[in-house]
């Protein structure tokens, strides 16, 4: 099982001492944020650790299905960026976030999802000119969020021939059965719990997702991507890292 652990935990800490505190935990893994304030690496500094990347592309102040070109081709700019900083430093996946709907445009959701999937399909060339892998990630259940549906985004993925980042919390959320959370465009996965009525990102074990289960099935297709810890704190990572190592 690879684990890795994302810098979102560690969101207002230098960049060394958040990935200090990940190798500490002997974790080989490290989901690097791309926005602020880290919106430039020393890449010495990268390479100094004993840690393999992946980028989260910036989210903050980011919509690649917004409906206004300017917004959309700034945001799709930043996506690529982020594109570049994989290729540079070699990392292994980048993760973005497929837009959000207005609420001036609420009910226009299939211009929306047409503009999304446009943005998507050109992150994706983009990517596989460069060689890298990158995934669209599932949203949770607030109601500016597009992509909730694992099946939908799944049928896009698969037409584009790119990959998914999973976000466990995000399809509890949304309501996903444990059953109906699996398909093979998953490249990368997204680890934290919650009630199922916030996406809260609490420590693995301490929500009430079926863990055992969702991760069970990874495990049995033969799942070689990486579990990466999304928590709020340092501890929280510890406490999901504990939990991992103690099930499976």
């Amino acid at each position: 099982m690879k684990i890795g652990a994302s810098t979102l935990a560690t969101f207002n800490n230098s960049l060394d001492s958040s990935l200090e505190f990940i190798e500490s935990l002997g974790i080989k893994y490290a989901e690097l944020l791309h926005q602020y304030p880290t919106e430039e690496f020393d890449l010495d500094l990268l390479s100094s650790y004993n840690l393999d990347y992946t980028i989260h592309a910036p989210f903050m102040d980011v919509n690649i299905a917004a409906l206004g070109s300017k917004s959309r081709a700034n945001s799709i700019e930043q996506i690529k960026d982020s594109v570049d900083l994989a290729n540079e430093i070699d990392a292994s996946i980048v993760v973005v976030h497929p837009g959000l709907i207005p609420f001036l445009a609420k009910d226009m959701p299939e211009e929306i999802y047409k503009v999304a999937n446009n943005s998507i399909r050109e992150i994706g060339e983009y990517s596989k000119d460069l060689g890298v892998d990158t995934t669209i990630e599932n949203m949770p259940a607030f109601e500016s969020m597009i992509y909730q549906d694992m099946t939908k985004l799944n049928e896009l993925l698969v037409e584009y021939d790119m990959g998914m980042t999973f976000d466990i919390g995000h399809a509890h959320h949304s309501g996903i059965s444990p059953d109906a959370m699996y398909f093979d465009s998953i490249k990368h996965i997204h680890a934290h719990d919650n009630m199922g009525d916030d996406d809260s990102h609490l420590p693995l074990g301490e929500g009430n997702i079926q863990l055992n289960d969702i991760i069970g099935t990874f495990e049995k297709k033969n799942y070689d991507g990486i579990y990466m810890i999304e928590v709020n704190s340092k501890e929280c990572i510890k406490k999901s890292l504990e939990y991992l190592k103690n099930n499976f």
